[in-house]
């Protein structure tokens, strides 16, 4: 019996252990524009139903402190989260573009959002030193690249580098219109294209993985708290499963060593760490249909 079980693992092809994801999302406590008949707190609410309802493992979400000020209600979205029992990080006070301004401001705006982060999570066990990149751009230039990082070491962060991302975001104001509208027909279409792309990028960020690094690795999802995310996150994580994926937190998919390089280039472009190092070593890309922001702006127009 020992013999056959050694044969069969022998034989199972590699691609067949099911491959880690881990989601998180940006932007916390509010993402883009809504149905007027959603709240900040509902959309919040939905997310945090579902990822109880599907065993999910810890998801971070990664905040702008801001917001709490435009809209002090806002601050019930963190309190839920971590009701919840769902971990929060930093993704800036303010979500600058570092691309547009200095170092020593971006490295300001990480540390104006830290008081929140330690009022929210207090234990020493529950670890905000994470940081999310607005944008993804980690510095245009190599000097500006290089003190952030510095500055990330020395106060013990660590990047929330991203490895999948369909522009989810892309979705949520169209989403808003159609509502307002009730355009039955185009809500169906926006179902259809949110499932849809993320299914090509799968494909595309296996492909961009296995170019860069010659093996399948534990994939980190970027994705955000708008209200078409919550109303499509049951059939997203679906989707995720029957493509073979089995759910893992950051710091799980983080500890594969992929996570510990540093692109080190002044790059411009707000692309995840795969595209980033496929940029920076000459890989060329694999085909992927156009991303897609711009085609959504009609919608619902």
């Amino acid at each position: 019996m020992l013999k056959i079980l050694c044969l069969f693992l022998a034989l199972t092809p590699l691609h067949a252990v099911a491959q880690q994801l881990a989601i998180t999302f940006d932007d916390l406590p509010a993402h883009g524009a809504r149905p007027t008949s959603v709240s900040r707190l509902q959309i919040a609410q939905s997310i945090l139903d579902t990822l109880k309802q599907q065993h999910m493992p810890p998801v971070y979400g990664f905040i702008n402190g801001v917001r709490t000020e435009e809209a002090p209600e806002t601050l019930d979205v963190l309190r839920a989260w971590r009701a919840a029992g769902q971990p929060l990080a930093n993704h800036t006070w303010s979500h600058p573009d570092l691309n547009d301004t200095s170092s020593s401001q971006f490295i300001a705006n990480i540390e104006a959002n830290q008081p929140l982060l330690r009022t929210l999570m207090p234990a020493p066990s529950d670890d905000w030193h994470w940081l999310r990149y607005p944008y993804l751009n980690e510095g245009n230039t190599l000097e500006k690249h290089r003190k952030v990082r510095t500055w990330l070491k020395a106060n013990d962060y660590r990047v929330a580098e991203v490895t999948m991302d369909f522009e989810d975001y892309a979705w949520n104001e169209p989403y808003a219109r159609c509502v307002a509208k009730n355009d039955t027909v185009a809500l169906q279409e926006l179902h259809d294209t949110y499932l849809s792309t993320a299914d090509e990028f799968i494909t595309y960020y296996r492909a961009m993985s296995k170019a860069v690094y010659g093996r399948d690795v534990p994939l980190i999802l970027l994705m955000h708290v708008g209200a078409f995310d919550a109303h499509m996150l049951p059939e997203l994580l679906a989707l995720y499963r029957s493509r073979g994926f089995t759910f893992v937190s950051l710091p799980q998919a983080a500890a594969d060593p992929i996570y510990a390089e540093d692109s080190d280039i002044a790059y411009k472009n707000g692309d995840t760490l795969t595209e980033q190092l496929a940029f920076k070593r000459g890989i060329p890309r694999p085909h992927h249909e156009a991303k897609p922001f711009a085609l959504l702006q009609a919608v619902c127009r």
